[in-house]
């Protein structure tokens, strides 16, 4: 059975991630595309550096309103509380590595946060990084990822997996200062994203209308859009309905409660129109998705 991210929510709306061990924050788990709604993730950020690695096919992957295409062999750093999710336009098929570790792993004294860790959490110029097995420079970097996904059925697998993730982090240190001499403006669209989107995440429950969703970030409806569409590339009514879903799939997962019962819960106007959705969105019902056992991930 396909592993999956489940969509839990930390009380900034940031994503709070399912490490592999919950005392241990690292996650590592092999993916594939097909597994997501529609071949595409729900945009999310967390505190914890994120890591991709292609084993085959590719995918598309945006990071802050920024597109790049990772081709088999290729990967993305992804520096915390980044605006983030990986797709494929032409919903074609894409196994990648997914690897996401918290920073506190890193620091192991306060000279050492200061020094090599902080400067690259706080590298304007580095949100993301693409590297590539076809760079010597940046070989190791994709060598480690597989290492960190072979260990991690292992009984030893928080303790082997501490200098593998420091030999991660002394690549990314080393890149992250080749790019601080680059001036970056700050991005206070992103900040106007959160601030909408953690309206969504407390309030999809109730009726919500793009005028409050576009007041959350202090706004007009038209700037609320075009943040979304840049950002998401969806609207700010489709994000809703899609975070929705998402919380409707979980409960057809965790409780008994029926499906007129569910659809109220996360915000929709009754079953029927939860049940159209639900099928159009992920190919089968509710009631078949919940005898189906039909599992998708919802976040890299």
């Amino acid at each position: 059975m396909q592993m999956r991210v489940e969509l839990d929510i930390k009380k900034d709306q940031s994503e709070k991630i399912a490490y592999n061990i919950p005392e241990f924050p690292v996650y590592i788990r092999r993916g594939m595309l097909s597994a997501y709604p529609d071949f595409h993730a729900i945009s999310h950020w967390h505190d914890d550096i994120e890591l991709i690695l292609v084993q085959s096919g590719h995918m598309e992957y945006r990071v802050n309103g920024e597109t790049v295409r990772l081709e088999a062999g290729q990967g993305i750093f992804v520096n915390t509380r980044q605006f983030h999710h990986g797709f494929s336009k032409e919903r074609e098929e894409c196994i990648f590595l997914c690897a996401l570790f918290h920073p506190m792993l890193l620091c192991s004294s306060p000279y050492v946060e200061k020094q090599y860790v902080t400067p690259v959490m706080e590298n304007a110029a580095m949100p993301y990084y693409v590297f590539d097995l076809n760079r010597e420079e940046e070989r190791e970097v994709p060598e480690l990822i597989e290492e960190l996904y072979r260990i991690s059925t292992g009984e030893l697998f928080a303790m082997e997996a501490q200098p593998v993730l420091f030999g991660l982090w002394e690549n990314l240190f080393r890149l992250s200062g080749q790019m601080q001499e680059k001036s970056v403006p700050q991005n206070n669209n992103l900040t106007i994203l959160k601030e909408m989107i953690r309206f969504i995440y407390k309030n999809y429950a109730e009726r919500v209308s793009l005028e409050q969703i576009s007041q959350a970030g202090k706004v007009g409806k038209t700037t609320c859009c075009a943040i979304f569409k840049k950002y998401t590339n969806e609207t700010p009514i489709s994000y809703l309905t899609n975070y929705r879903l998402k919380k409707g799939m979980e409960l057809l997962e965790t409780t008994e409660e029926n499906i007129s019962e569910i659809c109220f819960e996360v915000g929709f106007s009754g079953a029927s129109y939860f049940t159209e959705t639900f099928r159009k969105t992920y190919g089968c019902t509710p009631s078949e998705y919940r005898h189906g056992n039909v599992k998708y991930m919802l976040n890299p």
